[in-house]
């Protein structure tokens, strides 16, 4: 089951997926989807995925949610109950930040949440799967609302598990977690052209020594990095996506040298960038 709804005021999209029997779309190779998030729900079956082009083990009855850019695909598609959506679908900016496309599963937290569901939540989210299958065949004028109702409803639920499993005793609301999400925003919107903390540091209007003891202080990444990360995650998807060249890409990302940005590509990767194309696809294939 594959179906689609486009909400007729701001165009945002969202795709359901269950179950299908043929699901190669998961991979994400269609650059027109590329800016959607998602959440995954694997099956009864354990299997292999690939995020980035790093393998993990994707256990049954768990779930993950992926951001727009990662390049990811699944042992066992068929397998997998995904919600794809669009920022212009549902996204809660100013308010619920906590539950927003901004919030802790998309910008609030370091690495692929992995979050394994117990028989509550699993009932839930299955009873959430019958609800967006009976919605999808409701065709009237309040069809987008109840979705994004849905949706919100799914991501709470999904929020829950995350600060169960990864932020026990962390208090998630304190400002100094928010100025995180802050930061990954402006890296988020900025990235390709400003790559220095202290940019992004005197737009939060602190010092990137205190941006890095905060980092610090909630076990991320430090600033420098998550900077880096988001350029790799970008240089990944076009090296996969497009038949851009390396000095190209070097370009598109901020870099004026091809030679600078080839060395800063395999440094965090082991890997030559003209070499990553060759190895993502085969890995994708065997899949």
């Amino acid at each position: 089951m594959h179906l689609t709804h486009i909400s007729p005021k701001t165009n945002g999209k969202l795709i359901f997926t269950h179950c299908a029997a043929n699901a190669h779309h998961l991979h994400k190779k269609d650059p027109d989807e590329r800016h959607l998030l998602t959440i995954a729900l694997n099956g009864e079956q354990s299997q292999r995925m690939v995020i980035n082009g790093i393998d993990y083990e994707f256990a049954p009855y768990s779930i993950v949610p992926l951001v727009s850019g990662q390049l990811f695909s699944f042992e066992k598609p068929e397998l997998i109950t995904a919600w794809q959506y669009t920022r212009d679908f549902y996204c809660l900016i100013d308010n619920y930040f906590e539950i927003s496309c901004l919030g802790l599963l998309f910008s609030g937290f370091k690495g692929n949440l992995f979050l394994n569901l117990d028989e509550h939540y699993h009932e839930k989210i299955i009873g959430l799967q019958k609800l967006f299958i009976e919605e999808y065949e409701t065709i009237d004028t309040i069809q987008t609302d109840m979705l994004q109702m849905l949706l919100k409803r799914l991501v709470i639920l999904t929020t829950r598990l995350a600060k169960e499993q990864y932020l026990e005793g962390v208090v998630y609301e304190d400002e100094r977690f928010d100025l995180i999400r802050q930061y990954n925003l402006l890296v988020d919107t900025h990235y390709k052209n400003e790559h220095q903390v202290s940019y992004y540091a005197d737009l939060l209007n602190k010092s990137p020594k205190t941006l890095a003891r905060i980092f610090k202080g909630f076990n991320y990444v430090t600033p420098s990095l998550t900077i880096q990360g988001r350029i790799l995650m970008e240089a990944k998807r076009l090296f996969y996506y497009t038949t851009l060249s390396v000095k190209e890409i070097a370009y598109e990302l901020g870099f004026t040298d091809a030679g600078h940005f080839s060395r800063f590509f395999k440094n965090a990767t082991n890997i030559n960038p003209s070499d990553f194309r060759t190895v993502n696809l085969e890995k994708t294939q065997q899949l």
